[in-house]
């Protein structure tokens, strides 16, 4: 059966890639799915279309982004989760993200007293975290799905046999990682040609992971975590194959650490938006307590009745102050006992407004709040903080499902910087994650390396309901960049009264609690740039696009509309079972 799933998979693919045009939205019936990546999203639909439901279909998907787009994701990363389950009327919140071996010390980046320079933390051993991105597909598959590893891999599977096309995107990404993947031969042999990019146009296979996912099919989870592919990670991590002339540090990792590593159910973090009910990933996600905060604080402003300016200059105000609270509270809950109800709490939003001047930007960053008093306990367990200077990569991916029965999926998941560490597992076709790098190299903060300890993201998937059912769900890549792209696309969507397509392809701003704004190619010269200058707004031109996102609207009259990119970091994919014309 899996066989001939492999192959109807391929025929399909193969019809829609000849006809394919850029068309990143589609309104209709039944299941939906969306992606940065044709081939994935066709993977979630031939799902779909064999009975599965949007658990099986995420995964499918998710492990066919790992061929498509692996210099994003991939078995050797980590993601979270995040389903609601149509029968129960509950939204849940899977974590598996990558962890600290048990040997880790807050020294982890420290030489010679001082940080590692990041670069060479990045394409190294020590950067490399436990992955968990199998072991959150099985716990999404057993608790919620209807079908077996080998039946959900087998698109995915067919994807790296037969190959797909290379794009421009694709090759401009492995130029952009040409140094860092020379110094791993596994990795060069595998996306590299005489040391350089693979051309667009090229057909690009990997036999490798086709045989790493065979042998999740056939042996299940502890494939990974134990026995031959568990002892190839470890050596990848701890003594890395590197060319010749080529040093780079190990890792600390051990086969107990592969062993022990188990995903996490945690409660999703919860709050409320003018009627929606929003439901978003806990810690150590930042994304959910974040946007949140940012949210209760804009609830203060009648934003539909405001010049779109004026509603820019107050989000990019919110989110200065929601950013100034994650730096200096937000880590793994295992280890630090942040004050996410009182980060969340409306009256504590109400007193941080009283900072917003409504004409005026905060001249660089501003001091975090104190949520504590807000808590049930008042009590100060931790202290805020310094502010963390670094930021997160810009680098990951989502992927948005739903089904017939109502169940839908926002699910992000990355390897951390593109292309990871820059190390292949040698013969199975996966790169390792780097990302240990997303804790804060010196202390004190609560973000810093400890053995067992999950890094502070900012993977924000989001669904929204109205009236007890789903009214929308969105989730981006882009490293610290998530939380303002799904902040900035819900007020878009909610205030601004845009279309989600309109919501997702307008310019993005990303405030930070930095001196500037970080701001996409081009906007500097519109006149709502020079207009939010005059209030006192400053600018950084980023050199590239800032997130990808994607969405499904689950529209009144029982239609569901799924939305996809259509121009950051290439073309998005956004398919339905049952196509509805205009």
């Amino acid at each position: 059966m899996n066989r001939r799933l492999r192959n109807v998979f391929l025929l399909a693919l193969l019809a829609t890639t000849a006809a394919h045009a850029k068309v990143p939205v589609a309104t209709g019936t039944g299941g939906a799915a969306a992606t940065i990546s044709d081939p994935a999203t066709q993977s979630a639909m031939a799902i779909l279309d064999r009975g599965g439901n949007a658990i099986d279909a995420a995964v499918a998907a998710a492990a066919t982004l790992g061929v498509t787009d692996p210099f994003s994701c991939g078995i050797g990363g980590g993601g979270f989760m995040l389903v609601y389950l149509a029968k129960e009327k509950r939204v849940v919140a899977l974590d598996h993200r990558e962890t600290a071996p048990a040997a880790v010390t807050p020294a982890l980046f420290i030489e010679n007293g001082r940080e590692m320079d990041f670069d060479t933390a990045i394409a190294s051993g020590l950067s490399v975290g436990v992955p968990g991105t199998v072991r959150g597909w099985h716990e999404a598959l057993q608790r919620y799905g209807t079908m077996s590893f080998e039946q959900v891999l087998a698109p995915a599977i067919a994807v790296a046999e037969q190959g797909f096309t290379v794009d421009a995107n694709f090759s401009g990404l492995i130029a952009r990682n040409e140094g860092k993947f020379n110094r791993f031969p596994a990795t060069a042999a595998l996306y590299l040609r005489n040391g350089k990019a693979m051309p667009a146009g090229t057909t690009m296979r990997n036999p490798d992971l086709a045989r790493s996912y065979r042998l999740l099919a056939r042996d299940g989870v502890e494939a990974f975590y134990e026995g031959p592919l568990a002892r190839a990670i470890v050596d990848a991590v701890n003594r890395p194959p590197t060319a010749a002339g080529v040093s780079v540090r190990g890792g600390r990792l051990s086969l107990a650490d592969l062993a022990d590593y188990e995903a996490r159910l945690r409660a999703p973090v919860r709050s409320t938006y003018r009627g929606y009910d929003l439901y978003g990933m806990p810690l150590p996600s930042s994304g959910g307590v974040t946007v949140f905060e940012a949210l209760n604080i804009l609830e203060g402003y009648d934003l539909k009745s405001l010049p779109r300016t004026q509603v820019e200059h107050l989000y990019l105000e919110a989110s200065r102050l929601a950013f100034a609270d994650r730096d200096a509270y937000l880590a793994d809950p295992e280890f630090v006992e942040a004050p996410v109800a009182g980060l969340l709490s409306k009256a504590y939003a109400t007193q941080r407004r009283t900072l917003i001047d409504p004409e005026r930007a905060a001249e660089g960053a501003v001091t975090a709040g104190d949520p504590f008093f807000f808590q049930n306990d008042p009590s100060h367990p931790l202290r805020p903080a310094p502010r963390a200077l670094r930021t997160e990569s810009m680098h990951t991916t989502h992927l948005t499902v739903a089904d017939k029965d109502g169940n839908v999926v926002a699910y992000t998941f990355t390897i951390e910087d593109w292309g990871g560490s820059g190390i292949v597992v040698p013969g199975y076709g996966f790169l390792l994650n780097n990302e240990l790098t997303d804790f804060d190299f010196a202390g004190p903060h609560p973000n810093i390396p400890e053995g067992g300890k999950r890094p502070r993201s900012s993977m924000t998937p989001t669904i929204a309901l109205k009236d007890g059912k789903p009214a929308f769900s969105v989730g981006s890549p882009g490293g610290s960049t998530i939380i303002t792209t799904v902040l900035q696309t819900i007020v878009n969507y909610i205030d601004l009264g845009m279309r989600m397509d309109q919501a997702i392809d307008a310019p993005r701003l990303s405030q930070r609690n930095g001196r500037t704004t970080d701001i996409e190619p081009g906007y500097a010269d519109s006149a709502e740039a020079k207009a939010l200058v005059q209030r006192g707004q400053g600018w950084s031109a980023v050199p590239e696009e800032i997130g990808a996102a994607n969405a499904l609207v689950f529209n009144p009259d029982g239609t569901v509309t799924a939305v996809s990119e259509g121009h950051r970091h290439g073309v998005g994919s956004a398919k339905v079972q049952n196509f509805h014309t205009e």
